[in-house]
């Protein structure tokens, strides 16, 4: 049982997360209200994407080179090209830049994209999930409240230019919005016939059309 001075003490921290843009490719947009004096310290969300979302790390990699943002994945090699459906999650340590216009305030933002699901029955959309971030921060040179946070099994530097590992540190959080919903456009069951009919037809006339034009102007 917490004390309720301890509780008092402990102010809320506040995580939001926007998906920005439409379609396959979107922004994820995370802000973060600190309920303490993060001086100091390096501010980071840990993101648990899942199957039907992921992060692509050659393009994290050229934004990380112009310095547009910080991050670390895990695992850092990703099948692009995979479904939904032989995907697996990916964790995703995303570092906070500091707000100009609120000192206990950062915010984040990187590209993620959408893969393609399986093929439903009477519906045209699937939902992806995206849970609310852990908040951690990791103070190299100043203290944290031992009754507000605690140390979190994070086995990462404390930025993305750093290799030596530091201790990160956890809190509750008070989510803005508990989790995002990401509506993805999916095939219907009921087309597969039409669709494969399509396809073959359409496969056959090119072949035929490229056979044509290679035994008129083509020279064997």
């Amino acid at each position: 049982c917490v004390p309720i001075d301890v509780q008092a003490a402990c102010r809320d921290t506040t995580v939001t997360q926007e998906l920005l843009k439409e379609g396959f490719h979107r922004d994820l947009l995370v802000k973060v209200e600190l309920g303490e004096d993060a001086r100091g310290c390096a501010v980071a969300a840990q993101i648990r994407l899942p199957p039907g979302i992921y992060l692509d790390p050659y393009e994290l990699a050229t934004l990380q080179q112009h310095n547009l943002t910080k991050a670390v994945l895990f695992p850092d090699v990703i099948d692009v090209e995979a479904p939904e459906y032989l995907a697996r999650d990916l964790l995703l340590l995303l570092f906070l830049q500091p707000d100009a216009r609120c000192s206990s305030c950062f915010h984040a933002a990187v590209p993620v994209h959408t893969r393609y699901h399986r093929p439903a029955n009477g519906t045209e959309e699937a939902l992806v999930v995206l849970e609310s971030p852990e908040v951690l921060l990791c103070c190299c040179h100043s203290h944290l409240s031992a009754e507000c946070w605690e140390p979190a099994e994070v086995d990462t530097p404390c930025s993305s230019d750093n290799t030596s590992s530091c201790q990160w540190h956890s809190t509750k959080h008070r989510p803005a919005y508990e989790e995002s919903m990401l509506r993805v456009p999916v095939g219907l069951r009921e087309h597969s016939s039409l669709v494969c009919a399509l396809t073959l037809l359409t496969t056959g006339l090119c072949s035929g059309l490229i056979l044509a034009a290679a035994c008129k102007y083509g020279h064997f």
